[in-house]
């Protein structure tokens, strides 16, 4: 028997990354310009109003209340879509369901999936909005809960505070953990990846209620 040591053909992958490692080997990584935009220089309320006008263009339903008014504005929005479940955060302020005729059902690590998957809707705070982009960021903290009941129930009613309004995103990764649990939303989960036809729900609720706080 040959002792020669028998050697395989390289496989489509092997070659593939041989190639990649080949060019890439002098290589220096390139200088990465960081003269983009940090600041839009808006005060609060122009930051609220492009928030606002951003969030709308995802199909969300935005709207900017006084701080009183939340209990009484959440009973409506629920009521109004006929929502008659929810799930809340452990920690949510239960002033903010004084008006709330749903049944309620307070977040622990006994629901499962398919418990969540019972319930109509979910309220929550949030970390951070990005007025540029219309983007709002979750990041696991106080009255946001984990992140399963943000993506099961079918309508997300999220809660901003004007005061946690940032105008880009280089500003809202500055005030971000990055060690935290972050979950970036901008609009009702949607899709348009098979032939462009925009199909909503895929990866989370299909409609989201943003009431920002003034």
């Amino acid at each position: 028997m040959s002792n020669d040591k028998i050697i395989k053909p390289m496989g489509s992958k092997e070659q593939v990354l041989a190639a990649v490692r080949g060019a890439i080997k002098d290589a220096v990584p390139p200088s990465v310009s960081r003269t983009y935009s940090r600041d839009l220089g808006l005060d609060r309320a122009g930051l609220v109003e492009l928030f606002t006008e951003r969030v709308g263009d995802y199909r969300a339903e935005v709207q900017v209340i006084d701080r009183d008014e939340l209990g009484r504005v959440i009973g409506n929005v629920l009521a109004d879509r006929r929502i008659h479940s929810v799930v809340v955060p452990d920690d949510l302020d239960p002033g903010w369901l004084t008006t709330v005729t749903s049944r309620v059902v307070r977040d622990s690590p006994d629901l499962t999936h398919r418990d969540l998957d019972q319930v109509d809707g979910v309220i929550t705070g949030s970390a951070v909005g990005i007025a540029l982009t219309g983007t709002i960021v979750m990041d696991a903290g106080p009255t946001q809960g984990r992140r399963a009941i943000t993506l099961i129930p079918d309508t997300h009613l999220c809660i901003v505070a004007a005061d946690d309004i940032v105008g880009t995103v280089p500003e809202a990764v500055a005030r971000l953990d990055a060690t935290r649990p972050l979950t970036w939303i901008s609009g009702p989960s949607a899709t348009s990846d098979i032939e462009l036809d925009r199909v909503e729900g895929v990866h989370g609720p299909r409609n989201l209620v943003v009431l920002i706080l003034t």
